[in-house]
């Protein structure tokens, strides 16, 4: 019987609670450098140096009464649409995360009321303050990306936003863990025990609180005396006062059913039950039973005996969802008593995987907002979510794409002093508006550098001096909107002094010398043309010094192609053969010989660095798995890649079945497609010298010559790994949504198993045919949609069922283990690709053993049912 779950039985070494290793414990409201050592033993510091805006306040003194101190304050936001707390944590640590708001008709209004949460760019929740004395929290089991968190409240309009104290706990990182997203505490229960706890009475280190249970069911309570030392624990630590208590069913043979009907039955939800026997049984007494989950057919857990005073929890890797959830504890044949269970938490898969603004932007708008102390609502992320977007600015959204700005507006913003520089690490910035405000200076250089600038206001300023003459050019162009108007003492580059001797001079010197004068200036604009088309040969031969060096960078000049020799090779653009992010792919022939030619969209987001990437690399490496570069073009703002002709689309259209030129895909050509592709990434790891990490590893990337013979494309994001000894790249990180490392995403740590992850989700895709991630009849990711699937042990309904059964099952069961060793959330679990090509190969050895011993695949041999019972070897973990 095939079971998913996970048993956790580690010793943990215990610390005091009011030790308080790991945790940030914020007063909200406190005054600056004021600490409050709380009466549960907790220190708790003033919310002064984790934000900048808000308004102190005092519940009312009837409530305050009853209260901790450290609930007594709050801090309220009164303006602003968004308000938000900067706490530095460590990058890749786990926390559980709580926010706590304690109303207490602190107004004197007695109207509570109701406002946004954000965690980071993301929606946590929605604070509804039901009670004036009663607590409301949120919790959240999470894992920054950075090494800070930026919580914000958000004015909705239904009351202003308040916050009472703000808690992180570390938790251990092999607790707790999910396929993807963050867990928002859904339930923590307490069984057998009619008292609400805390850490200041029942020593939880996690400091978690826990309720008392309202199942509501016919059960029988249980409790014993526990002492803390006495308690084997584990690594979720439930601690002694909570697992003294337990429920038994009241009639002993009936089951013990836990259920919860959710809101949404796409919700998906994991669920840890902490047992312990806390009766000491005589020799002829047994407590012993089954798990079913969901009416599934099989046990999910069979044959379990908790043991005395020592915890166990069982959890499945995989979320669950559905209208009802129940667990059901049933009694096996062989017990003497009933089950029991002591405790429970279940949470709620949030995906708060938005990201959030490039760091490089962030760390410039906040320079910017710091040197010119912009008074305006610019509190959390600057892009993200985009439904709170900074004041000014706008940015990009593209899929999957990290926000960037690219318009700031601080027109009339009362700014004074210099055009800072920080403004130039905005590199995707397209409107600069600076108008009527009292910047003085000159007009800097570094604007020259904004490539993509089309709108600059300075008008209405006292900027002086020349303007760059780079700038006036681009305008002149049509390049670049530039408006400079009403700055008294700006003037054009070379024209300043002329202006400066003009205005000085007298009417009778004026009158006595016009003729030497008139002359003058005849020779000086002659002068000055002269050297105008002097600068401007001189910039020619600058940009053709500038790409002969690019070329020489990218090496093999016989490889070059001008842009006419692309018109020629495209009979100027005539077929359109596909689109990316890149720019656009055009058929073309060389010799009569098919090409596809790549051209470089102008407003494709890091194009020109993914264009050289891509050239460096493929002029270096080649492998039969690997689209070949034939030529490029780097030619002022033309730039193209010129790659050999993949007559057979990508691997997406033929599972979906877009591509309807060439045949369905049989399980023997999927094999065979898979093998190639693992190859064409094993030679990256291991054939080339340093390492190469492709980062996009995904269906359509996969491109069929046609002889369906596949290979790996598009290697303008690959990072080489350095020969300095470490295994890992530290990288922004970037790749495809749904294709992307979880570990790599939330540590920037990008390695070679990265791309095995990638690889792993791209054979899903092969087996199942499924939607990596989830679409209108779908939810999740497709690891965990097989993976909840495994446990049934049924293969026909995980393999692509347009196959309709005409497959070996050895060779998909094996795929199928290959492609979860992949997709294991632990890098170190994962294979590397030598290891995942050699076991493809004997896959693909299975499945034409078949075909050629049946000529082509007789239906005797196809899935029956039960027959995964003749194979137990074959049907994987799940993992």
């Amino acid at each position: 019987m095939w079971m998913t779950f996970y048993v956790a039985v580690l010793a943990l070494l215990r610390i005091p609670a009011y030790a308080q290793p790991g945790f940030i414990s914020i007063d909200c409201g406190a005054e600056a450098g004021v600490n409050t050592e709380s009466s549960i033993h907790i220190n708790y510091v003033s919310d002064a140096n984790f934000t900048n805006t808000g308004v102190r306040g005092t519940i009312s003194s009837e409530i305050s009464r009853q209260t901790q101190q450290q609930l007594s304050r709050l801090r309220r936001f009164p303006e602003g649409n968004k308000n938000c707390y900067k706490i530095s944590v460590t990058r890749g640590s786990k926390y559980l995360i709580r926010t706590l708001f304690l109303y207490g008709n602190y107004d004197g209004q007695n109207i509570p009321p109701q406002f946004d949460l954000l965690l980071e760019a993301n929606k946590w929740a929605t604070v509804n303050i039901s009670n004036a004395s009663n607590p409301e929290f949120e919790e959240i089991i999470h894992v920054p990306s950075l090494d800070y968190v930026q919580i914000c409240l958000v004015d909705t309009g239904h009351g202003t936003p308040f916050i009472t104290t703000i808690e992180f706990i570390t938790l251990k990182n092999n607790t707790y863990v999910t396929q993807y997203g963050s867990l928002k505490l859904y339930l923590r229960n307490d069984f057998g025990s009619n008292i609400i706890y805390r850490n200041w009475t029942d020593r939880d280190d996690y400091d978690r609180f826990w309720y008392t249970c309202d199942f509501k069911q016919d059960w029988t309570q249980l409790s014993a005396s526990i002492s803390d030392d006495s308690l084997n624990q584990n690594d979720y630590d439930p601690p002694a006062t909570i697992m003294s208590t337990a429920v038994t069913p009241a009639n002993g043979s009936a089951p013990l059913v836990i259920s919860w009907e959710p809101e949404d039955e796409t919700e998906e939800f994991y669920m840890y039950m902490h047992f312990t026997e806390i009766q000491v049984l005589t020799t002829n007494q047994t407590r012993q039973f089954n798990i079913r989950r969901n009416g599934e057919s099989g046990w999910w857990f069979q044959n379990f005996s908790p043991l005395y005073h020592n915890v166990t929890t069982l959890y499945t890797p995989s979320a669950i969802s559905g209208k009802v959830i129940t667990y059901s504890l049933e009694r096996t044949k062989n017990s003497t008593l009933p089950p029991i269970i002591n405790a429970i938490e279940i949470y709620k898969v949030i995906d708060l995987q938005k990201p959030q603004t490039l760091q490089g932007d962030v760390d410039a708008i906040t320079s910017i907002k710091s040197v010119y102390g912009v008074r305006r609502d610019w509190e959390g992320d600057p892009c993200a979510p985009a439904a709170y977007l900074w004041d000014g600015l706008n940015c990009t959204y593209g899929d999957n794409e990290v926000p960037r700005i690219t318009t700031l507006n601080l027109s009339s913003s009362g700014l004074s002093g210099k055009i800072d520089t920080s403004i130039s690490n905005l590199s995707m910035l397209e409107k600069l508006d600076l108008s009527n405000n009292n910047l003085t200076g000159e007009v800097p250089d570094f604007l020259i550098h904004l490539q993509r600038l089309k709108i600059l206001n300075l008008e209405k300023n006292d900027l002086s001096g020349s303007i760059p003459s780079a700038l006036v050019e681009r305008s002149e162009e049509g390049s670049l909107s530039l408006s400079v108007g009403q700055n008294p003492n700006l003037c054009e580059s070379g024209q300043c002094n002329e202006t400066k001797k003009k205005n000085t001079a007298t009417p009778i010197l004026v009158a006595s010398i016009s003729g030497v004068l008139i002359l003058l200036m005849a020779v000086a604009i002659l002068w000055i043309l002269k050297r105008k088309k002097s600068k401007v040969n001189h910039q020619i031969e600058i940009s053709q010094q500038s790409t002969e060096k690019d070329d020489s960078l990218l090496q093999r000049k016989s490889q070059t192609y001008s842009y006419n020799d692309v018109l020629q090779i495209t009979n100027n653009f005539n077929r359109i053969i596909g689109k990316g992010g890149f720019g656009t792919v055009y058929l073309g022939f060389i010799d009569e010989t098919p090409v596809a030619v790549k051209m470089l969209s102008p407003s494709a987001v890091r194009g020109y660095q993914q264009f050289q990437a891509e050239v460096k690399l493929l002029i270096r490496v080649h492998h039969k798995n690997l689209t070949s570069l034939i030529g490029y073009c780097n030619e002022g703002t033309n730039k193209a890649l010129i790659y050999e002709y993949m007559a057979k689309g990508n691997l997406r259209e033929h599972l979906s079945g877009k591509y309807n030129k060439s045949p369905f895909l049989s399980w023997k050509d999927r094999l065979r497609v898979a093998v190639d592709a693992a190859q064409g990434l094993e030679y990256l790891q291991n054939g080339c010298k340093p390492p190469i990490i492709h980062r996009d590893v995904k269906s359509t990337n996969i491109l069929l010559d046609e002889h369906y013979q596949a290979k790996l494309s598009d290697f303008g994001l690959s990072k080489v790994v350095p020969n300095d000894g470490r295994s890992h790249v530290s990288t922004i990180v970037a790749g495809t949504f749904g294709y992307l490392d979880p570990h790599y995403h939330s540590s920037n740590r990008l390695t070679q198993k990265s791309d095995v992850y990638s690889f792993g989700v791209v054979l899903l895709e092969i087996i199942t045919n499924q939607s990596v991630m989830a679409g209108k009849e779908e939810k999740g990711h497709i690891s965990e949609r097989v993976s909840s699937m495994i446990s049934r042990g049924d293969i026909r309904a995980i393999v692509d069922s347009r196959l309709e059964g005409n497959f070996d099952i050895n060779s998909a069961w094996k795929a199928l283990e290959i492609a979860m060793s992949c997709v294991s959330p632990n890098p170190n679990e994962r294979p590397m690709m030598n290891v995942v090509v050699i076991e493809l190969q004997a896959t693909l050895a299975t499945e034409l053993t078949r075909t050629e011993h049946n000529n082509g695949g007789d239906p005797m041999y196809s899935v029956s049912a039960g027959s995964e019972d003749l194979y137990p070897d074959f049907m994987p973990f799940a993992r």
